[in-house]
This record gives C-alpha cells, sequence and structure tokens, in this order.
C-alpha cells in the first residue's frame, strides 16, 4: 500500500448544507471518518485536504490548499502536490457510501498506461472525485489547467490517459447502487440517515440469525 496515499477533500463551503459537511455524523461516524475507513484499505496514509481551522479535529494530518479558493479542483491540487507516493486516492467525504472495496476494485484495474482511472456512475456521469490519480503526470497537467482558470476535475481525466470504470464493472460490489450518492443538501443528508438505518437494522437482524 506504500504506492497509494489517500486524501479526503473536506475544504468546500457546504452552502447548500448550512453546516459543515465533514463534520454531520452518519453511522456513528462522521463523513470524514467514513471516507477514511474507505481508504485505508489501499493507503496506510490518509490526510484531510482543508485549509479550514478545524481541520486537524479528525485526528488526521491536514494538508491545506495551494490554490486558494479553487473549489475541488484545487483541493485535488493540493493532494498531488503534497503526496510523496507514486499514487494518490482522492475522496470527496461527501460521498459516503463510498466502500474500501470501490477502491481496492479501482486499484486493481490500474494498467502501465493509466494516469488515472476513474469511476462512471450508471447514468455515466464520470466521478473525479472519487478516483486514483498519477501524481507526477496529473499534477502537471492539473496546474496547467488551474492557471488556465479550468476549475472542473472531469477535465483533467480528459486530459491524461484515464481508465474509465463503467459501472458494470462495479455492480457485483455490495452496496454498489449507493456508492455515489452525494450528500449536499439536509434533504440529501436525512435520506443517508434513513439508508444507514436501514443498513443497521439489516446487520443486526443478520446477527440475531446467526
Amino acid at each position: 500500500m506504500t504506492e497509494i496515499e489517500g486524501f479526503i477533500l473536506a475544504g468546500g463551503a457546504s452552502s447548500r448544507m448550512g453546516a459543515d459537511k465533514a463534520h454531520l455524523r452518519l453511522g456513528g461516524r462522521t463523513l470524514v471518518g467514513r471516507a477514511a475507513d474507505a481508504l485505508r484499505h489501499v493507503s496506510s496514509k490518509v490526510s484531510v485536504v482543508s485549509s479550514k481551522p478545524d481541520a486537524g479535529a479528525f485526528g488526521l494530518p491536514v494538508v491545506p490548499d495551494v490554490f486558494e479558493r479553487r473549489g475541488a479542483a484545487g483541493g485535488l491540487h493540493a493532494a498531488l502536490a503534497h503526496a510523496s507516493a507514486e499514487w494518490g486516492a482522492v475522496l470527496s467525504c461527501d460521498l459516503p457510501f463510498v466502500t474500501g472495496a470501490l477502491f481496492e476494485r479501482l486499484v486493481s484495474l490500474r494498467g502501465p498506461d493509466s494516469d488515472a482511472v476513474a469511476p462512471l456512475q450508471a447514468d455515466g456521469r464520470p466521478q473525479p472525485l472519487c478516483a486514483l490519480y498519477a501524481r507526477a503526470r496529473c499534477l502537471r497537467v492539473l496546474e496547467e489547467l488551474l492557471r488556465a482558470g479550468e476549475l472542473r476535475p472531469r477535465v483533467l481525466l480528459s486530459r491524461v490517459r484515464t481508465r474509465w470504470v463503467p459501472h458494470a464493472e462495479l455492480a457485483d460490489l455490495d452496496g454498489a447502487q449507493r456508492f455515489f450518492q452525494n450528500v449536499n443538501t439536509p434533504e440529501d443528508f436525512a435520506e443517508a440517515l434513513t439508508v444507514a438505518e436501514g443498513r443497521r437494522r439489516k446487520a443486526d437482524e443478520s446477527d440475531f440469525l446467526f
């Protein structure tokens, strides 16, 4: 796992949520904690990317932005600029149902000609904030994009050799239908709480049966 370093993007403004998403608790863990659990399946070192004053509250190393106020692209840049490993595994904290099994699958799909490995949602949309990036190649291209004012991480994936992973290649994993359920609003969070509670009850029932 030493060739992969994990990074949780947690520096967003959370304007639609009305509270800092990173500190929300789901299934007894903060959203940052859930992301860290997933990333630890492929990396022994996991950091939080954020310039917020309380970013150290999660007990993880903190990586501040280099390009300030550049949104997710700035957070991705900070991760890759800080990484000492060959690859960076990046996950936004507002994707609370991503699992370690998903990242293990992405790692298994890296090839010698891959600069990035990124999943596609069932509707075909890319997920650049739950992906693997080869540090050297991607950092150079991302810096060029940021200096040109391009802030869409998916554009980076279009400029490097990306191994796209269709949803069909992930559908066999437990919870795949919820991997990219995003938590941006109070309504999103309420739905996520309902899902997490349903999973807890199902697990409790399974323990009882066996």
